[in-house]
Parts: C-alpha cells; structure tokens; sequence
C-alpha cells in the first residue's frame, strides 16, 4: 500500500485528484445501495405489521396423535397506514410505500406425523404472478404435544418462515404518473421483500362438547429479520438495488378453535397478534388424507 502512495504521489496533481474522486464517489455509491433505519422507525414498523400474517402460525389446536393431512389457509394481511408506510430514514421526504399489496394471503398446508411423537407441518406459496403480487414463500414447523386423549393438551413448537414476496412497492403506477414523484416515468419496480421469521411458542388447548370443539391459547417468540430490496429504474435510466436491513424480536400472543366437521375435515380458526405490530385471523379447512 505505501509503495502504491509512493507512485501516486508522483503523478500529476490532477490524476491523484480524480482517483481520489473516483474512489470517493465508488465508496458513496456502495453506502448508498444499503439502508439500517432503527427499530423504532416507520421501515422497521411497516415491516413488522407486513410479517405478523407471514408467521407460520399454529392455526391449530394441540393433539396428540397428529395424522397426515393436507389444508389451506387464509390470512387477513393488517393495512398499514400511509404516515406509517412513509419511510423516515432510507427515503427521506418519499410519499407512502404502496406496502398493501394484498388484504388475503392463501397459504396451503401438509401435515406429517413424524417418530417420537414429533409432527412435521410445511407449506409452499408457488411463485405464480398474481395481481401483480409474486410469492415464493415457505413455511416450516416441528412440534410436540403432551397430555391426554381425552383432557388437557400441551404442545410446545418451533416455526420458521422464509422466501420472498415481489410487488411493485417502492414505484408502482400511481407513482411513475406523478410529476411530484421520484418515480416519474421509470419503469414499475419489481421490489422484494424477504420476511425471515424463525421463532418457538406454547400452546394449551381443553375440549368440549364430547372433544369436537377443542378450544386453544399460546403463546411465543419470534425473531425477524426483515430484508427489503429495492428494483427500480428512474427515467435516466439510473437503477436503484438499495436493501432495507433491520432485526426485530417481538413477542406473539395467540387463541382459537379447532372444530370437528367429521372424522376427515376439520374447521380451525385463530387470532394472532404481535402487540407492539398487528392482529391477524386465519381459517383453515384441513382434510385427512388416511381414512
């Protein structure tokens, strides 16, 4: 490095000039490309409010002898507000993301029953490009029930959800036809958002009416860690790939009802809330695949 000064400090003034310049604006342009709002701002609680329906939830209540099954959930996605989905630290004085790119996430489920009484569940949104929404989101879990047949029901559980969602968030066309806006004729962005949720929770559940109605309370974890990557090109053509990089730890609180249609379908709905971010409510309608 010295011998490399050494020879700079030779040539011309104005060449030492603009390497230095170069070099300057390289590193500029680096820093520029990554974003770390803090916790307490408006990036970082739009996407805790985004990841609560993410989460892979129970959405079930605990039983001891799980079976091989097969279901579809519907999740309500909470809407952020425009103040909130403004960003007050990556893009200063930008108006709202158009982060409520969905009111209904559909997510299909398979449940495994595995050795030692363990259950397996995973589930896989397909990336399949609907209403401009592109999903190639997985959900994965493992747990453990303890208790009796017919009485109290205890599981323990640990989750992760991990993928990406794509959207056009940061510029989509209200945006590229506002002369106000940065967007202003560049192309719609193709933005990503990558939840990366792992967590653990507890769950309790009693039955009534003769174990057909089983209902259930919990409680968990989760540590998320958010990644947000911007994809938009502004109308000079200069293309923007900055990433939103934040960690959150929140705690999930959870109830519902699992009820018996039959010995093959069964009926579960469940509210979950991160209190420092959203609620949600899920459904879903799982079917025995043994007779």
């Amino acid at each position: 490095m010295r011998q490399r000064f050494e020879r700079l400090s030779g040539a011309p003034s104005w060449m030492v000039g603009l390497i230095g310049a170069l070099i300057w604006s390289g590193a500029a342009s680096a820093a520029a490309q990554e974003c770390r709002p803090s916790k307490s701002s408006n990036e970082a609680e739009s996407f805790g409010i985004v990841s609560v329906p993410l989460a892979f939830g129970r959405a079930q209540a605990p039983e001891l002898l799980p079976g091989l099954r097969i279901g579809l959930e519907a999740a309500y996605m909470p809407q952020v507000d425009d103040a909130t989905a403004t960003p007050t630290i990556c893009r200063p004085g930008k108006g709202p993301e158009d982060v409520n790119i969905a009111s209904i996430i559909p997510r299909p489920r398979f449940s495994v029953p595995l050795p030692l009484g363990l259950a397996l569940e995973a589930s896989w949104i397909p990336p399949l490009r609907v209403g401009g929404v592109k999903a190639n989101l997985f959900g994965v879990s493992v747990g453990r029930s303890f208790g009796s047949i017919d009485g109290v029901v205890m599981a323990v559980r640990g989750h992760a959800t991990f993928g990406s969602v794509r959207a056009a968030i940061t510029c989509d066309d209200d945006a590229l036809a506002d002369p106000a806006s940065e967007c202003f004729q560049g192309t719609r962005s193709d933005d990503r958002f990558s939840p990366n949720i792992v967590g653990a929770d507890l769950a309790v559940s009693v039955p009534v009416a003769e174990g057909r109605l089983r209902p259930y309370v919990g409680a968990g974890y989760n540590r998320m860690a958010p990644r947000f990557r911007v994809n938009f090109t502004n109308r000079v053509g200069d293309v923007d790939t900055t990433r939103v990089i934040v960690n959150l730890d929140r705690l999930a609180v959870f109830g519902g009802a699992t009820w018996n249609l039959s010995y093959r379908f069964a009926l579960t709905g469940e509210v979950y809330a991160a209190p420092a971010d959203a609620v949600t409510a899920r459904l879903v309608l799982r079917s025995s695949l043994l007779p």
